[in-house]
C-alpha cells in the first residue's frame, strides 16, 4: 500500500486545488455546488505541511496536505508523506471514540497525501493564540479531560482484547519516521550539539550547555525516550501541544500517532499550559499584569488533571466486567483490590506525564522547534527571563517528578519559581539601570 500511495503525488497550490476540489465530489458537495465563488487561504503556520482553508458562498472545509520533508527546515530533512494516512486514521477513530472534540474527516486521499476535514469557522482560534491573548475558556478542562479519558481509555488493553489491542499497534507502528523524529527533537537533540537546536542567544548560552553537561537530566530523559518507543498502552494523539487545539475545543493534528504511552498526550498538554504561564510575565503590561490570568491557568492544569483522573476512572469502573484483559474481573473481583490497582495505575501516568511535558518543555527551550508563547515576547532580555525560569522548572520536575503525590503539588512548585523568577527579573532590571545610569 505505501508503493501505491507514492504514485500520483504533486504538492497542490491554489490553483490546481480548486481543480482537484471540482473532480473530488466528497468536498465539492461540502461547498455546497458552489465551486465558482471558491476563496483559498493558506494557514500552515506549523512545522510540516501545507494546510488550506477553502471557501465558498454555501460552504466551507480545510484542506492538509503532507509535504515529502519538513516544511520549516525544507527538502534537505526528507519526511515521508504516510503521516497523512495515521492521521486521517488517528482523526477518524478518535472522532468515533469523542466526536464532540475531534473534526469530521469528509475525504482522505492516500495517493496525495491529503485530507478534508471540517472547517472550524472563527471566533474559534488556536488555543496557544488565545493564552497567549490571555483569554480564558472555562470549559477547557472539562473538555479536554473528557477527550483525553475517552481516547485513551477505549484504546487500551483495560477495555480491549489483548488481539484487538495488538491489531491497533500493528496498524500504528508503521508510523515509525514520526516516532523517529519525536525521539530526536524530545528526547535526543536537547541534550547534545545538534546543529538544529536554538535558544535565545546569548542569553541562554549557558542554560542550554547546562542542559548538555547535566548526567542526571540526561538519565532522566534517557527513561522517557525509552518508555515512549516501548510502552504501547494507547492510541495517543502524539502531538498534543495548544497549538494542536482548535477552540471549541476540537483537536486536530494527530499526524504523530501511534500506539504509545498515555502520558505523553497528558504531559504535552499539561506541559503546553505550563509554557503559557511562564510566558504571561513577558506578556503582562501596565494595563494589565496577568497575574490573575495566571492563576487561572493553575486552576486550568489542576482541573485537568484530576477530572481526567475521575473520567478514566469512571470508565473504568463502568467497563470493569468488559473484554479488556489487562485487569481481570475474574482476579480483580474484590472493590478494594480494584481501587488499590486503579490509584496504582493513575499515579504511574501521572509520574509519567509530569516527565514527558518536563520534556516537552524543555525541547521548547533549546530544541529546534519553539512556541509562539514565548517567541512572541519581542524584548529579548524579557523573554530570556521567562524561558530560563521555564527551563529551571521543567528540570526540576522531570527529576523530581516521582515526588509529586497529586497536582496541587505542581502548582506550588510553579507558584515558588515565578516569585524566583520575579526576584531575579527585578535584580536584572535593577543591575541594568545602574548600568545605564554609568553610561
Amino acid at each position: 500500500m505505501a508503493a501505491e500511495a507514492e504514485q500520483g503525488f504533486c504538492p497542490l497550490d491554489e490553483a490546481s486545488l480548486v481543480a482537484y476540489i471540482k473532480a473530488t465530489p466528497a468536498l465539492a458537495s461540502r461547498l455546497g455546488g458552489a465551486l465558482d465563488s471558491i476563496t483559498i487561504r493558506e494557514v500552515g503556520d506549523g512545522n510540516l505541511n501545507f494546510v488550506y482553508i477553502v471557501l465558498s458562498d454555501a460552504g466551507a472545509i480545510v484542506i492538509k496536505q503532507a509535504l515529502p520533508y519538513v516544511r520549516c527546515v525544507g527538502d534537505s530533512w526528507p519526511m515521508t508523506r504516510e503521516r497523512a494516512y495515521f492521521e486521517a486514521s488517528a482523526l477518524r477513530e478518535h472522532g468515533r471514540l469523542c466526536p464532540d472534540h475531534v473534526p469530521e474527516v469528509y475525504h482522505f486521499d492516500r495517493a496525495m497525501s491529503l485530507i478534508g476535514m471540517r472547517y472550524i469557522e472563527p471566533p474559534h482560534i488556536i488555543l496557544r493564540k488565545g493564552l497567549i491573548a490571555g483569554v480564558e475558556y472555562p470549559h477547557l478542562a472539562e473538555h479536554m479531560s473528557d477527550y483525553m479519558a475517552k481516547t485513551l481509555f477505549f484504546t487500551s488493553m483495560i477495555y480491549n482484547t489483548t488481539t484487538d489491542h495488538k491489531k491497533g499497534v500493528a496498524q500504528y507502528c508503521a508510523n515509525v519516521e514520526m516516532c523517529r523524529l519525536t525521539e530526536q527533537v524530545v528526547f535526543s537533540d536537547p541534550y547534545r550539539v545538534s546543529k538544529f537546536n536554538r535558544w535565545t542567544s546569548p542569553h541562554l548560552d549557558k542554560d542550554a550547555e547546562a542542559v548538555r553537561e547535566d548526567d542526571e537530566l540526561k538519565l532522566e530523559a534517557a527513561e522517557l525516550k525509552a518508555m515512549f518507543i516501548e510502552r504501547a498502552q494507547a492510541l495517543i494523539h502524539g502531538d498534543l501541544h495548544t497549538g494542536s487545539i482548535m477552540i471549541l475545543p476540537k483537536v486536530i493534528d494527530p499526524e504523530f500517532a501511534f500506539y504509545g504511552p498515555m502520558g505523553f498526550d497528558i504531559g504535552a498538554f499539561l506541559g503546553n499550559l505550563i509554557l503559557a504561564y511562564f510566558a504571561q510575565n513577558g506578556h503582562a503590561d501596565q494595563a494589565n499584569d496577568r497575574k490573575a490570568y495566571k492563576k487561572w491557568i493553575l486552576k486550568t492544569i489542576e482541573e485537568s488533571w484530576n477530572l481526567f483522573y475521575n473520567k478514566f476512572v469512571e470508565l473504568w469502573n463502568k467497563h470493569k466486567e468488559g473484554n479488556g484483559e489487562a485487569y481481570l474481573p475474574d482476579i480483580f473481583n474484590k472493590s478494594d483490590l480494584l481501587s488499590l490497582a486503579q490509584k496504582k495505575y493513575m499515579i504511574n501516568i501521572f509520574h509519567d506525564s509530569l516527565g514527558f511535558g518536563a520534556a516537552k518543555m524543555i525541547r521548547r527551550i533549546v530544541g529546534i522547534a519553539h512556541v509562539e508563547d514565548l517567541e512572541s515576547i519581542r524584548d529579548a532580555n524579557k523573554r530570556a527571563l521567562c524561558e530560563r525560569a521555564t527551563l529551571n522548572c521543567a528540570k526540576a520536575i522531570l527529576k523530581g517528578r516521582r515526588q509529586y503525590e497529586n497536582i496541587e503539588q505542581l502548582s506550588i512548585e510553579l507558584t515558588e519559581n515565578t516569585i524566583r523568577g520575579i526576584a531575579t527579573q527585578s535584580l536584572f532590571c535593577f543591575t541594568h539601570s545602574k548600568e545605564n545610569a554609568k553610561r
